[in-house]
């Protein structure tokens, strides 16, 4: 039995749709919206009922039936935090999507699903949205308590591209140590432990490497200057974050051939940018090797950026001492959604509920009138980490090299 999928990508100039029998394409197309289209509307969120009619309207002119679809999925948005998996949209997941705490194209992707999916007499969900929080607490925690680090990266992307590197090399995705790159508009780096993905940067709030469009992770001291210099607005400063930092903000292009045909004929000043990029990556490459404690497999490099192979060179070239380097150029988001629809219909994935519970709070860890899985983590790493000889005999050999003699050298 073959089965018919609808994925929808909406992204923040493009929608891109899909219709495939099982794992098969076999229709495909993209609208990019002008930043004429665009300016009509004051937030994504107001582009809901202009895209959804779009893709109804492109369907029918390709003579597709909504009612042969077997199943809808589009791309997950910014709800709360959830793992890895498949949900279906339902009333909950559909009210975090509509008052979702960030603006972003993704928001539409389950709500659009849902209302196509209600017209062909089918289920609506989303996979792997930028949320999935898989992080160990050690890499939430930062120096000021009301400012942790979230998980927000291409986990649909980042997911399957290490699926399918695991399936290419005859192993599985939860019996390898990854660490995956995303490289596009956002570029995300992150650790992927035996299918979890402990540790990650943050594109959306600006951490990790700088982007063609985002400012990557910025010294604090001088951004609150900035923030309080009067000379940009609140709005101006979280753009120059998201938006138009990174490559436009230096070069004044997000375009890397543009970039690199710059340094072709010449232009130092494109040259050092777009290196500094790379080695941006490569250090994250390298704080993910550390997540992982030097344990890596494989790192893969992907997204729209990893098309151009004198990028991916520059940065192997700084961090291919950790493992070997796998490039999977472009971002096939659309099958990927496809491959986790068709898992959901043959039964190979069960898919999730969406219950948003409350937030750990960390610094109630203590509070044993409330019930905690971060209390449950610590006591258990706290028993694994020191029960063995081995730990605690590097733990000796470290205490052992403070107590040297002091060398006039030193």
């Amino acid at each position: 039995m073959s089965y018919k999928i609808l994925a929808i990508n909406p992204g923040s100039t493009s929608t891109k749709i899909a219709v495939y029998t099982d794992a098969d394409q076999i229709y495909t197309h993209s609208f990019a919206h002008t930043a004429e289209e665009l300016s009509k509307f004051a937030t994504p969120a107001d582009q809901f009922e202009w895209r959804k009619n779009m893709i109804i309207d492109n369907l029918a002119e390709a003579g597709i039936d909504l009612k042969s679809f077997d199943i809808i999925i589009g791309r997950g948005g910014i709800i709360r935090p959830v793992e890895s998996g498949v949900y279906e949209v339902n009333p909950a997941l559909a009210h975090d999507l509509e008052h979702a705490e960030r603006q972003h194209a993704s928001n539409l992707g389950g709500l659009i699903a849902r209302d196509i999916a209600h017209m062909a007499g089918v289920r609506a969900y989303i996979a792997d949205p930028v949320v999935v929080d898989e992080m160990i607490p050690y890499a939430r925690i930062t120096g000021v308590p009301e400012l942790p680090r979230e998980s927000v990266f291409h986990a649909l992307n980042q997911k399957a591209i290490a699926r399918r590197y695991a399936k290419e090399n005859e192993s599985h995705y939860d019996e390898l140590n990854l660490i995956v790159c995303h490289m596009g508009g956002g570029i995300t780096v992150s650790a992927h432990r035996k299918g979890k993905v402990i540790d990650t940067t943050n594109a959306l709030n600006g951490c990790g490497p700088f982007s063609p469009e985002r400012s990557g992770t910025l010294p604090p001291g001088p951004l609150i200057d900035l923030c309080f210099s009067g000379k940009y607005t609140h709005g101006e400063l979280t753009k120059m974050v998201h938006g138009k930092g990174g490559l436009v903000a230096h070069l004044g292009t997000t375009s890397i051939p543009e970039i690199l045909d710059r340094v072709d004929k010449g232009d130092l000043h494109a040259m050092l940018i777009i290196r500094a990029m790379c080695y941006t990556i490569a250090k994250e490459i390298g704080a993910m090797a550390i997540a992982l404690r030097g344990n890596v497999d494989a790192i893969l490099l992907t997204g729209g950026v990893a098309h151009s192979k004198r990028i991916t060179d520059y940065i192997a070239g700084h961090c291919d001492f950790i493992a070997p380097i796998y490039v999977y150029p472009g971002e096939n988001e659309l099958l990927a959604l496809a491959q986790n629809a068709l898992g959901v219909l043959t039964g190979e994935l069960e898919a999730k509920v969406y219950e948003p519970g409350p937030k750990d709070d960390p610094a109630q860890v203590n509070d044993t009138s409330r019930p905690s899985k971060l209390r449950e983590w610590l006591a258990g790493a706290r028993l694994n980490n020191f029960s063995t000889k081995r730990k605690l005999s590097a733990m000796r050999q470290y205490l052992r090299s403070w107590r040297r003699p002091f060398r006039s050298e030193d």
